[in-house]
């Protein structure tokens, strides 16, 4: 489906929430784009203009867009999890993702201790992926709802245009609401903010259209400041209807860009049968697929729900290139100088003196020939790293030649340069034979496990810090 690009940023965005008073002017694209709703109250205007304001301010933190591009597993809690926890997820969960609540009368935990901006971009520079999410008005027949004495529901009235007016003014200023919630804890315009409608019944006309035409308030005025509209809802319900109005594309609604399937079937993807195949696709939904449950991963037991995503691009690694020469094998084996007898394969070769050139220890020709410069190179390197200084390179050196560079947490959703390392690696180590693409997937999680069983490390599916040890020290087995 296409979607909004990151719609208005900097000065641009600012101005035009103080002008336009909160009103959406029709500035959305996609299937099911809303006509021109009527504007917000002249009140909303210095709220709009702040939260703008704010949203300036936190472009500035250097933080990068969340979610982004990712396909993997996520977990949401109500409470954001203390730092210790993070760093203990990290290391032996499956989950790279986490979803959060940080604004919204109706939500539990509206006294987060451990949420800040320093705690935001902690966690996004170790590579989590955040989902910030806004529990507050819920549909006007949600028995539930409201929690809290100051809590209050959507207005189900139509009003005498039978365009559930107040419904969409809510949610303009729910939306206000969150992106300064979002941008003052450095969550950056062009990041995702989920809006969370608990489920309700879809019979009652009035429930049903003023939580939609909510909903349309809320994605229209994270479009003008900036941001990416997201709604969680259940399959039968929320979810249900907002598909169909994208399907038959109602002009008095807009529909989000992205959108989080509760279904708790248990099935680990984005499908669900309250939900056409064609909708919010490639890379516009998270599904819920398993509720509140207890697990434990390094020691540290969460309540969770459970979560697939497939957003954005999905997960991508940008291509490499090194020296020209192809340095991507399914398997390496040893090499031996020409001098001994053997007969190294060039194509290798090549490999190995562009990957010593690069470390600044070759400075021959990249010709496929075992020189005598290379082996230097090799011998003065295998010294520094404390590997067996031979006249040759075995699979332990590969491995660990391989491995070698900047060190970050990698599982399934990870992508880039570190993930290809880590995958040469892997088949220099063993018989993994990955594609080396630069996407942590199930093939790199079977291998990883393999080596990790190996060399006597837990089996955690997961790239900490003790296995880049052991493959930067090119072990194989122990």
């Amino acid at each position: 489906m296409p979607r909004p690009a990151p719609h208005l940023r900097g000065l641009l965005a600012t101005l035009l929430a103080a002008v336009l008073v909160g009103s959406t002017l029709g500035l959305t694209t996609g299937p099911g784009a809303a006509t021109a709703a009527p504007a917000a109250p002249p009140v909303a205007a210095p709220a709009a203009a702040s939260a703008a304001a704010s949203a300036a301010s936190a472009r500035r933190s250097g933080n990068p867009v969340t979610p982004g591009n990712f396909t993997g597993y996520g977990f949401d809690q109500c409470l954001a999890p203390s730092q210790k926890a993070m760093n203990r997820w990290l290391n032996y969960s499956p989950f790279l993702a986490v979803g959060i609540y940080i604004s919204g009368k109706s939500r539990a935990c509206r006294n987060q201790p451990n949420l800040t901006p320093a705690w935001i971009s902690t966690q996004l520079r170790r590579g989590w992926r955040l989902l910030p999410i806004t529990l507050g008005p819920q549909a006007s027949c949600q028995p539930r709802f409201p929690r809290y004495q100051d809590d209050v529901r959507i207005n189900p009235a139509p009003g005498a245009n039978g365009r559930y007016t107040k419904a969409r003014t809510m949610g303009r200023n729910e939306a206000t609401s969150a992106v300064e919630a979002a941008a003052a804890l450095g969550i950056v315009p062009g990041s995702t903010l989920w809006y969370d409608l608990e489920g309700y019944d879809n019979a009652n006309t009035h429930c049903r259209e003023s939580a939609m035409a909510f909903l349309t308030g809320w994605t229209n005025q994270l479009h003008t400041l900036g941001y990416v509209s997201g709604v969680y809802s259940s399959a039968g319900s929320g979810i249900k209807q907002l598909d169909t109005i994208r399907a038959t594309k109602d002009a008095r609604y807009t529909v989000p860009d992205m959108i989080w399937v509760a279904r708790w079937d248990g099935k680990a993807n984005t499908s669900s049968s309250y939900l056409r195949e064609d909708g919010w696709r490639p890379g516009g939904r998270v599904k819920q697929y398993r509720g509140g449950h207890d697990e434990t991963w390094g020691g540290v037991r969460i309540n969770i729900d459970s979560n697939y995503l497939d957003l954005g691009r999905g997960s991508v690694a940008p291509a490499e290139s090194h020296c020209g020469v192809r340095v991507d094998f399914p398997s390496y084996g040893s090499l031996k100088p020409p001098k001994t007898g053997a007969k190294p394969d060039p194509t290798r070769v090549r490999a190995l003196q562009c990957l010593m050139k690069e470390k600044g220890g070759y400075t021959g020709r990249i010709n496929g020939v075992f020189n005598r410069r290379l082996l230097a190179s090799v011998r003065s390197w295998s010294a520094r790293q404390g590997l067996p200084v031979v006249d040759g390179f075995s699979r332990r050196h590969w491995t660990a030649l391989l491995a070698a560079g900047p060190r970050q947490v990698l599982k399934v959703g990870s992508a880039g340069p570190e993930v290809r390392r880590v995958q040469r690696a892997l088949n220099a180590a063993g018989k993994a034979k990955l594609p080396v693409n630069g996407v942590f997937g199930p093939s790199t999680t079977t291998a990883l496990k393999a080596w990790q069983a190996k060399v006597r490390l837990p089996r955690t599916g997961v790239v900490s810090a003790r296995s880049w040890k052991l493959l930067e020290q090119g072990y194989r087995k122990r």
